[in-house]
């Protein structure tokens, strides 16, 4: 049996359950919702922008980097505020960011930073709902929380696979190489359809490197499977089906049904395996992006998109030996130390080698890269030399899919604690988003009740274009 569900993140310190999610691409919520039509997606308004990006990548560094260290840095701040590391100049003379990512500041005239990001939530689980789906959670600064009514909004990633059709024998969306947790092992809310229901989720697949290359475990068939048993088990179930009345009369075996084929057309499909296969890339190309699960999880994100997935969610991997107190960006100890050793050198290699990549094989311009967090972390030091969670003001980058590169928009006070000018709000990225990919946020689907939703109840950033 396929199975598209990995193994879970753990945030900040405390006990893990065991996996607690066991439903995935074949899964059932069996909510006998309507699914929606949306209302003018191919519209075009002619504003700049509008449907330039043919795909989005989102890198989601799960834990939340200090805004100081990287997009925002304070260097005449008190050392309490700006921390251990400096600003370097990019290539777009009159911006800086930190230090620890000089391979991102040669492409500093492809980036867009927004600096005064904020969602006004320090939990990561409500928080995160908040930037992942463009809507407040209620309440907000809950951590642990888990998905369902009423934060079950769908995420970016499952309307984008709901308003954009699967090329090329792909869904139009994956996340890889894990959903998120937190410490007691529950799921933030935000990942998957919400009230669209299960065939909506984003496909999420485990992935991992080996000696051999990026494997992920749902698409790699067993040695002594050839494509002609795939097939003979396609035959089998359609069998089994066509033999129980019932079945055929049951919903949830129709949804079944159509994930199963969904699942039997993506392993019988080469070009679409192929896709895949991060091996077949040069050498070069592979150490360029770093020999990390979160290097080769975002070249195997530009091999999707390449080959048809609308949008790629890839979050930030957390081995088995992180510490429980600091896991991932979650920065509460020893935050300098982890920073120059652990999180910003693998990022900086991985993001930069993508923009390089994206752009020299021509496809920046047609592909959105969003990197963002939950939210950033405190203007000062906390005890354990780490800061804190902090929702008020943070910074994202976004590149290409007709973003207006070398540019930096909004800015935070003088200790990086608050916005100065130019504020975001979560549901204004996720307007944005959709603008580039040629969907007007006020576009509408239908909730379970029947009621009319806006893709986005945020407005355009249109100045970044």
């Amino acid at each position: 049996m396929l199975r598209f569900l990995g193994p879970g993140s753990r945030l900040c310190d405390g006990r893990t359950r065991r996996e607690i999610l066991r439903v995935g691409g074949l899964g059932l919520l069996g909510s006998g919702l309507r699914l929606p039509d949306l209302a003018g997606a191919s519209t075009e308004p002619g504003d700049a922008g509008f449907g330039r990006a043919k795909s989005c990548i989102v890198l989601f560094l799960m834990g939340g980097p200090p805004q100081h260290s990287t997009w925002d840095p304070k260097p005449d701040a008190p050392k309490e505020i700006r921390g251990d590391f400096g600003a370097i100049s990019t290539n777009v003379p009159g911006i800086s960011i930190g230090e620890l990512m000089p391979m991102t500041a040669r492409q500093a005239d492809k980036l867009c930073v927004l600096r005064a990001v904020s969602t006004g939530d320090n939990a990561h689980s409500s928080s995160g709902y908040y930037m992942l789906t463009g809507r407040p959670h209620s309440p907000q600064n809950v951590e642990n929380a888990n998905p369902g009514a009423p934060n079950d909004f769908p995420s970016l990633g499952a309307l984008v696979g709901r308003v954009e059709p699967s090329r090329g024998g792909l869904p139009s969306s994956i996340t890889l190489p894990h959903r998120i947790f937190n410490t007691d092992g529950s799921v933030w809310p935000g990942q998957d359809a919400g009230f669209l229901g299960r065939s909506a989720d984003p496909w999420l697949l485990n992935g991992k490197p080996t000696r051999s290359g990026y494997r992920v475990e749902e698409i790699d068939l067993p040695v002594d499977l050839d494509p002609a048993r795939v097939g003979r088990r396609m035959e089998l179930i359609d069998g089994f089906r066509r033999g129980v009345d019932n079945l055929d009369r049951d919903p949830a075996s129709k949804l079944l049904d159509e994930q199963t084929r969904r699942a039997f057309d993506l392993l019988g499909s080469s070009k679409a395996r192929r896709a895949f296969q991060v091996e077949e890339e040069p050498e070069a190309t592979r150490e360029r992006y770093g020999a990390t699960p979160f290097g080769q999880g975002v070249l195997l994100a530009r091999r999707l998109v390449e080959a048809g997935t609308r949008l790629v969610q890839v979050n930030w991997y957390r081995g088995a030996d992180e510490p429980p107190a600091n896991p991932c960006w979650d920065s509460h100890t020893n935050e300098s130390e982890r920073l120059k050793t652990v999180l910003v050198p693998p990022f900086d290699r991985a993001y930069s080698a993508l923009l390089e990549d994206l752009d020299r094989r021509g496809r920046l311009d047609e592909t959105l890269v969003v990197c963002m967090a939950e939210f950033g972390r405190t203007p000062r030091f906390e005890a354990n030399g780490g800061r804190g969670h902090w929702g008020s003001v943070f910074s994202i980058a976004l590149a290409g899919g007709g973003i207006r590169g070398g540019q930096v928009y909004g800015s935070s006070d003088k200790i990086g604690g608050q916005p100065r000018d130019g504020r975001v709000r979560p549901q204004d990225l996720a307007a944005t988003v959709f603008h580039c990919l040629g969907h007007r946020p006020e576009a509408e689907y239908q909730d379970r009740l029947g009621r009319p939703q806006p893709i986005s109840r945020g407005e355009v950033l249109r100045d970044l274009f």
